[in-house]
């Protein structure tokens, strides 16, 4: 039986002299010196299934409520109404070795995947939950906090690297650095899976919120070089101009010759397959280190986020350098073209007809439609591989965005197969897809060209842009798996996923490692 409020108030008191009340993320309590010795700790609570009834915790909160005397419960108990998803308590001096304890809100215990959602809520409710725990720890200076695997320890482990990751290179006044922790030794190897898949969408992240002019076409190569390099089954090719000419990939190079930086083609091999002659799956991403629109320029308001308009070949490199970390058992080619989109005397110039490497000529009748041009050389190189599937990746248009916001990732695919099998991760991961239509409709709309053999925009131009964007892409592929991910409208995080902080989200790296291993455990010939 619970007692009245006062009464265990008063008991408390006397019982625990060194435990002070819950907070939000209220100032320290007398006689705690931020930073001082000593873990954080984040731990879960359930809702109760009915309103009435009491929360439950999780075995890890069980177990560190029976450690200090069940005061922890009792102290949950008068510090207001039940916790709810995503609402945190904060306590202090309950035990020497953890100065400051948070309690996390998980939601209900058995939720599960949610058909309306499409995503598996239990795991979502973890991962933010988690995240908002390791915050309020980090505002307190605690440099190491040990978490909770509620139930399900990678899941926790994503909402906590993911949590406390802020870009803050260029800053002299840095948030203190937090190292998560998993608490007790349950489920090790999902938490340490979990810490691998949150740091590459993390390594994302960092490649697209840095300045253009620290992440030129050739210093992201680079990048992308020396995170691989200790791998022995890993090889890098940095492609310069003179090659990307060789190839006849003039699509490619109409959009670089506008900009003073050269033009870098990256081509990563994982061969990570039991047999390295297996097909491999190949990833394509959109390489844009900044994307001015060319001479058809932007608007100035807002053009500093076109920083991150290489978003596509920042999560796909991103998605190679987690799978060698987690040694997936498949072969993975990774294709970037990188430049920068610039206006110049050099620069495309709208009515300008350039030829791809398929032999196709383009009108370029918007310049500010670079990335498609781009991509239409990239992906008729990809079929030298006798390639699984083919997936790219771009921040192609701003009508994805107009159509799906940052809900999902808009999913173009002529595979049913290739789309299961996004579609499955996606559930797993919270970074979600949806798929959209290829209708011939739109083809033709790229297609009815005055002066060349496509047009890189739609003859009735925003009308469903997504999808005519697509239509044109699909012009360069012939292989029978092939999906083309639009990531514009999720390329940043305002406070819409609330595990992450603002700014570039690096989604959805998350998936397409997922789906990559889901990839290396399907036996399926695609052939």
């Amino acid at each position: 039986m619970l007692l009245p409020w006062r009464a265990v108030a008063r008991r408390l008191s006397r019982d625990l002299p060194r435990a002070c009340g819950c907070s939000a993320q209220g100032p320290s309590p007398r006689g705690y010196s931020r930073g001082a010795g000593g873990k954080g700790l984040v731990l879960g609570i359930y809702s109760s299934e009915k309103d009435e009834g009491a929360a439950q915790f999780t075995s890890a909160g069980d177990a560190f409520d029976r450690l200090v005397s069940g005061k922890l419960r009792e102290l949950l108990s008068v510090c207001g109404p039940p916790l709810k998803k995503g609402k945190t308590r904060m306590f202090h001096g309950l035990h020497q070795d953890f100065p400051s304890v948070v309690v996390v809100g998980l939601g209900k215990k058995n939720a599960g995947v949610n058909d309306q959602e499409n995503w598996n809520e239990g795991k979502e409710n973890i991962r933010a939950a988690v995240a908002v725990g390791c915050r309020q720890l980090q505002d307190l200076e605690i440099p190491c906090v040990e978490v909770d695997p509620c139930g399900d320890a990678q899941a926790a482990a994503e909402g906590a690297v993911l949590g406390l990751h802020e870009y803050n290179e260029l800053k002299q006044k840095k948030k203190p650095a937090v190292t998560p922790q998993l608490h007790g030794s349950a489920g090790s190897e999902a938490w340490q899976k979990g810490v691998i898949y949150a740091e590459g969408q993390n390594l994302a992240r960092y490649l697209m919120e840095a300045p253009a002019n620290y992440i030129t076409p050739i210093k992201f190569a680079e990048h992308i070089e020396q995170k691989l390099r200790s791998f022995s089954n890993v090889k890098v090719h940095i492609r310069p101009e003179s090659w990307i000419t060789t190839q006849q990939m003039g699509a490619f190079l109409s959009v670089a010759k506008g900009s003073a930086e050269p033009p870098i083609f990256l081509e990563i091999h994982y061969l990570g397959g039991a047999n390295t002659n297996d097909s491999p799956l190949v990833f394509v991403g959109k390489g844009v280190t900044f994307d001015s629109g060319g001479i058809s320029l932007k608007p100035s308001s807002g053009m500093d986020a076109m920083r991150a308009d290489m978003g596509g070949a920042a999560t796909i490199c991103s998605t190679i350098v987690t799978a060698a970390a987690l040694n997936l058992p498949l072969n993975i080619i990774g294709l970037a073209p990188l430049c920068e989109n610039m206006p110049s005397g050099k620069a495309n110039k709208p009515g300008d007809v350039v030829r791809a490497k398929n032999g196709k000529t383009i009108q370029v009748d918007n310049t500010d439609a670079e990335g498609r041009l781009l991509l239409a050389d990239a992906l008729c190189y990809a079929h030298d591989f006798n390639a699984r599937a083919i997936v790219n990746a771009a921040t192609l248009t701003g009508a994805m965005d107009v159509a799906l916001g940052s809900a999902a990732t808009g999913v173009f695919t002529n595979s049913s197969w290739l789309w299961s099998h996004l579609y499955e991760a996606s559930i797993l991961t919270g970074d979600r897809v949806w798929r959209m239509p290829l209708f011939e409709h739109y083809t033709k709309q790229v297609t009815d060209c005055p002066l060349a053999d496509l047009s890189n925009i739609g003859k009735y131009s925003r009308a469903g842009g997504a999808c005519t964007a697509a239509a044109f892409l699909k012009e360069f592929v012939t292989a029978s798996h092939w999906a083309h991910l639009d990531i514009a409208g999720v390329m940043s995080n305002k406070d819409e996923v609330p595990y992450l902080r603002k700014g570039m989200a690096g989604r959805p790296t998350r998936t397409l490692v997922e789906f990559a291993a889901r990839l290396s455990q399907d036996s399926h010939s695609t052939k």
